[in-house]
């Protein structure tokens, strides 16, 4: 399997372990496979009698064939244990009646990105053997909250690696913020952001389309590489967990072999359903996802109109993680849709003017399989209340979006079938925001508040976020996006 960029119409010609350690393509595209390999319904049977990491090598090794099967199984074997995913990686919960809880939080971190970023650091370690490269990667990570921790913790005293991750500095909550501000590891380095999300994403897609950077870098025995889910290594492994979902609906009787199913995600950077998209497209029968957006509904309206503009006001939500208005995997749906001479025409458009508008054909092929759905603040916080209510299940403002959009896709449409809701964070990472909904009044603290939530509704504070007001903070600077390449200079030295 080999992979070419997003706005190249030349052959593949990259391995998988090429594109894993470069991170993006040299002309600012992401990297795609140059097909999409197809997994049976007798394999998927298969799997039923399996467990986590056994399913998740698998499905990597049919992507990243470079790797041998057996390098797979026990880089998941140790990312994927009990010892990080304590009781088990990607359990499916039942919500209510047809709505199911896609639980991808379980990890060291207790968000989604564990999903990904623990298994990440493994194959970036085995790329890096593989290609023969002697310098340190120098990993950079833009951050809406989960993405900078889970990444943090996963390439922590990692040899041959370096990472430095950036933040909004209002834009994350506090529990996010004081994971970040508390890391510890020989190799790591955390700065905030004067700005939204997109300030520290364009500045890291600025550092890597700087070639003197890139220059001065080499001359130092560093590269630039990217933990982002631009990084195919960030989002091969987020395919896995939709096929593991249908075995566990087809171990219990929730789908029969064969039988069609939908999913509903939470999207900022649309990696997440676009890895959905991909298990479709691999022959998982997901019949419809449910593009589920907070008050920044960008993706809503270009689902709905075509024209995906980010000329709007920004808005920071209690859902910080999909506080964004530039959805970068966005462009790997467009090049599988459009093709590659389009989606570079859109992406030229999307950097000098700030939108473009998809032909009609385009979109209609798209809205196949998409629908958009959008939740604002205070139907976040009824459905908090009213979920925990009505059905005793504790959801996240994240995975409240997603819930509140697959009831109204389900109302909408009438379809029934079963609904995969990604949970993608602990209710207890933005727990005064839950708290608050539940109740209507605030908790004492911001960190006060996992006590008061854990009372309140007696259950458990997840294990990485327990004591975490008492934990040491190391890492307290802010600066102005400009200040961004100055940071990575005094990185190397």
């Amino acid at each position: 399997m080999l992979y070419k960029s997003t706005r190249s119409n030349q052959p593949a010609a990259k391995s998988a372990a090429e594109v894993i350690k470069e991170g993006l393509a040299a002309d600012g595209g992401l990297f795609v496979p140059e097909s999409i390999p197809t997994i049976s319904l007798e394999e998927i049977k298969a799997l039923c009698k399996e467990d986590y990491p056994t399913r998740a090598a698998t499905v990597l090794s049919k992507f990243l064939t470079d790797y041998t099967y057996e390098e797979l199984l026990a880089d998941c074997q140790e990312a994927y244990g009990e010892k990080s995913f304590v009781g088990g990686a990607a359990p499916l919960v039942n919500i209510h009646d047809s709505l199911e809880a896609l639980e991808l939080w379980h990890g060291p971190t207790a968000a989604f990105k564990d999903m990904a970023l623990q298994i990440m650091p493994r194959l970036l370690s085995r790329a890096l053997k593989k290609t023969g490269e002697k310098r340190t990667a120098l990993i950079l990570v833009a951050t809406s909250g989960d993405t900078g921790k889970a990444a943090l913790e996963g390439y922590k005293d990692v040899d041959q690696i370096k990472i430095t991750v950036f933040y909004p500095e209002d834009g994350v909550s506090r529990v996010q913020k004081l994971q970040m501000a508390t890391q510890t590891g020989s190799n790591v380095n955390v700065c905030a952001i004067r700005g939204n999300f997109d300030d520290a994403q364009n500045g890291v897609k600025e550092i890597f389309g700087n070639p003197t950077l890139s220059k001065t870098l080499d001359q130092n025995g560093y590269f630039f590489s990217s933990a982002n889910s631009i990084n195919w290594g960030r989002l091969a492994p987020q395919i896995v967990y939709y096929i593991s979902a249908y075995c566990d609906l087809l171990n219990t009787g929730k789908c029969k072999p064969g039988e069609s199913f939908n999913v509903c995600v939470p999207t900022g950077n649309f990696g997440n359903i676009f890895a959905a998209y991909l298990a479709k497209q691999m022959g998982l029968p997901i019949h419809h996802m449910v593009c589920a957006s907070n008050t920044n509904n960008i993706l809503t309206d270009f689902l709905h109109t075509g024209t995906y503009d980010r000329n709007r006001n920004f808005y920071l939500t209690m859902s910080p993680s999909m506080d964004i208005l530039i959805s970068s995997n966005l462009e790997r749906l467009l090049y599988f849709t459009a093709g590659s001479d389009q989606t570079a025409a859109y992406m030229s458009a999307l950097k000098k003017d700030g939108h473009y508008t998809v032909d009609t054909d385009i979109l209609a092929k798209i809205r196949e399989s998409f629908s958009g759905y959008y939740t604002d603040e205070e139907q976040t916080a009824q459905t908090i209340k009213g979920t925990y209510e009505k059905y005793g299940y504790l959801a996240d403002t994240h995975t409240a979006v997603a819930i509140h959009a697959a009831e109204e896709y389900q109302k909408d449409s009438g379809d029934l079938r079963p609904m995969i809701v990604d949970s993608t964070a602990s209710p207890y990472k933005f727990a005064n925001n839950v708290y608050r909904a539940i109740t209507g009044k605030d908790a004492t603290s911001d960190l006060e508040a996992l006590d008061e939530l854990s009372a309140l509704t007696h259950t458990k504070i997840p294990y990485p976020l327990s004591g975490i007001s008492t934990r040491k903070v190391i890492f307290d600077r802010v600066i102005n996006r400009e200040e961004m390449q100055k940071v990575i200079l005094e990185e190397i030295g």
